[in-house]
C-alpha cells in the first residue's frame, strides 16, 4: 500500500519566488529513489500562505530509506550552501526529518524552505512546516479506451 507524505510549508509572500526557485533546483534528487512514486509542489491560490509538498512512496520503509540516503544528505548540504551563499544563516536545525524539525522537505532540503527565523534573500524560505502522513486507501486515474 502506498504512503503519502505532505509537508505543509508556511511561506511569506516575499519568499514564494525563492521557495519555488529552490525546488526547481532540486533536479531529480528524489525521483531516482527506490520506492518513489510521485512528487508535486502545490502553490496556494487564495486564502492561505501554505504550500504543500506532496510525495508518494511505495511504503513507509522506502520513504525512511530515502531520508537516510546519500542523495537526501547531498541535497540538503547543497541547499544549505546555497542559503549561505545568499547571505542566509543556513538550513534547519536538529536531525534529519521530512519537515519534522531537521533537514528535510520544509526543514532544509534543496530549496524546500525550513522552519525558524530568517528573512530576506538568503536563509529560510518558509517560516514553519509540519508533516502529514497518509496511507492510500483508494486511487483513481483517467479511464482509458
Amino acid at each position: 500500500m502506498s504512503v503519502v507524505k505532505i509537508n505543509v510549508l508556511t511561506v511569506p509572500a516575499e519568499m514564494r519566488e525563492s521557495l519555488e526557485r529552490r525546488f526547481a533546483g532540486r533536479a531529480g534528487m528524489v525521483e531516482s529513489s527506490d520506492g518513489f512514486e510521485w512528487f508535486e509542489l502545490l502553490r496556494p491560490v487564495e486564502g492561505t500562505d501554505r504550500y504543500l509538498v506532496y510525495t508518494r512512496w511505495r511504503s513507509e520503509a522506502d520513504f525512511e530509506r530515502w531520508q537516510k540516503s546519500q542523495a537526501f544528505q547531498a541535497g540538503h548540504a547543497q541547499a544549505a550552501a546555497e542559503a549561505q551563499a545568499q547571505g542566509g544563516p543556513g538550513h534547519g536545525q536538529g536531525g534529519p526529518g521530512h519537515g519534522q524539525g531537521g533537514p528535510g522537505h520544509g526543514q532544509g532540503g534543496p530549496g524546500h524552505g525550513q522552519g525558524g527565523q530568517g528573512h530576506g534573500h538568503g536563509g529560510p524560505a518558509a517560516s514553519g512546516s509540519e508533516l502529514w502522513s497518509f496511507e492510500v486507501v483508494q486511487s483513481a486515474g483517467p479511464k482509458t479506451a
